[in-house]
């Protein structure tokens, strides 16, 4: 249910930052929205107790974001107040970023190896990421994984293409047993 309150929100945002052409302001606004709500434990807690009515929840965010932020981002997040699911804030604003960036061609990447890969590395990781499909930007996210022990793994939404050593081994270990079994048979 949380998926789809925040895909509804986040598709009703998108669509108004489209007719209005104000795609790329609402973009900015969303982006500074989430890191606050992603960087302030505090403020979150706040805007979720049961026991802080909607009227002061409401004060708050226009004390905080009033002149910092649009008066339709500012009513999205009081309306989304209202409806009780603040705490549903963080994945409308990610659900609305992520339709612009695929909107953009800007191609989300989660990048794994066993060790720290040098810039040159990311640049040709990058280069060929972007050669490969029809994205015209990438962001890329690294993460470092020692137990792939040599190789990649790269995601790019649901696809996956896992040049890892690991996985090779477990592929020859798989393709190892079948052989033994027809050999034992």
């Amino acid at each position: 249910m949380a998926k789809l309150v925040s895909k509804i929100y986040g598709d009703a945002l998108f669509e108004t930052a489209i007719e209005s052409g104000r795609l790329d302001e609402y973009f900015e606004e969303a982006k500074m929205l989430l890191q606050v709500i992603l960087s302030n434990e505090d403020f979150c807690r706040l805007m979720n107790h049961p026991k802080v009515s909607q009227e002061e929840k409401i004060a708050v965010t226009e004390k905080c974001f009033e002149g910092q932020i649009s008066k339709e981002m500012l009513g999205l997040m009081n309306l989304i107040i209202t409806k009780d699911r603040f705490s549903q804030m963080g994945d409308i604003l990610q659900n609305f970023l992520a339709q612009v960036k695929e909107y953009k061609n800007i191609g989300l990447a989660k990048v794994s190896s066993p060790m720290e890969l040098t810039e040159a590395q990311k640049d040709r990781i990058k280069a060929k990421l972007l050669e490969t499909t029809k994205y015209v930007e990438f962001e890329i996210e690294y993460e470092i994984k020692p137990e792939l022990i040599g190789g990649l793994v790269i995601r790019i939404g649901d696809r996956v293409v896992d040049s890892s050593i690991k996985t090779k081994l477990q592929g020859l270990s798989r393709d190892l047993s079948k052989i033994q079994l027809k050999a034992g048979e």
